[in-house]
Parts: structure tokens; C-alpha cells; sequence
């Protein structure tokens, strides 16, 4: 499901059974990232398999990347491997208005 900043932000608030997702890669992670992600890279795609595989799939994922492209492809893959819960956030870092951790 697609989210705006305001919506994701608040229903991870709200959710004390949730993890935020970062899936670009390391590098971009390193630029800054949102606080307490956790960073699973999509281009790594065996990787990536691998470690959605490994989630819990009973929690809920709210999923970013640049722009929101990466992360709503990443939200279908998950939910392709049993993952029910997936939250995109529209527009990514690029439009994201909180701070950034290094």
C-alpha cells in the first residue's frame, strides 16, 4: 500500500509491531538514512530473496527507498513471498521532510 510521509510515519508510530526497510543500496544508506532502518539492498536480488525470506512475516514492513520506485517493487516481492503487511513510502528520501541519520 502506498503511503504519504504523514501517513507512514504515523502508522509506524502506531504500530509497535513494525521495522522500517531501506532498500537501496549501502552506499545510499551511508548518504543518510531514516532512524532505526534497517537496510536490505534490492539490487543484491539473491541477497535480497534471502533476507525477506528470513523476516518475520507476521510484522509490518513500511518500506523506503530514493523515490518510492525501488520500495513499491521491493513491497510486491514481499508480499510475493508471504509477507502480508508492506507499507511504500510515496516519493522516498527525495520528499522525505524529517532528518536523515549518517
Amino acid at each position: 500500500m502506498d503511503l504519504t510521509q504523514k501517513e507512514w510515519l504515523s502508522g509506524h508510530e502506531n504500530d509497535s509491531n513494525s521495522v522500517i526497510v531501506d532498500v537501496r543500496t549501502s552506499g545510499e544508506y551511508l548518504e543518510g538514512h531514516i532512524q532505526n532502518s534497517i537496510l536490505i539492498d534490492i539490487t543484491k536480488t539473491e541477497t535480497f530473496i534471502e533476507k525477506l525470506n528470513s523476516l518475520d512475516k507476521s510484522t509490518s514492513y513500511y518500506v523506503y527507498c530514493r523515490s518510492g520506485q525501488r520500495s513499491s517493487k521491493a513491497c510486491y516481492l514481499m508480499q510475493q513471498l508471504g509477507i502480508k503487511t508492506t507499507y511504500n513510502l510515496v516519493g522516498g528520501v527525495l520528499e522525505w521532510e524529517g532528518d536523515l541519520v549518517k
